[in-house]
């Protein structure tokens, strides 16, 4: 079987992150929230006085972030 990958967009706060939740339990397949993973970048770059604008810095920065994807079970509510 193929790998497959599952991306939903849609507006901030319109429900993307609940169905990718349920749906990747219900296929048994594992969810990652990318939109978190941009979230501790930007707050890296907040924290350390980093513009966005500043493509080096960014780049530079970029070596210096570890983002550690964990396992998790699915709750029985995201299991549908």
């Amino acid at each position: 079987m193929k790998n497959i990958i599952v991306a939903i967009d849609g507006f901030s706060s319109c429900g993307k992150s609940t169905l990718a939740k349920a749906l990747a339990a219900k296929l048994n397949y594992g969810f990652i929230d990318s939109g978190a993973m941009y979230r501790a970048v930007t707050l890296y770059l907040i924290q350390h006085n980093i513009s966005p604008a500043d493509e080096p810095e960014v780049e530079a920065a970029l070596a210096n972030i570890n983002i550690c994807l964990l396992y998790t079970s699915p709750s029985p509510r995201d299991r549908g």
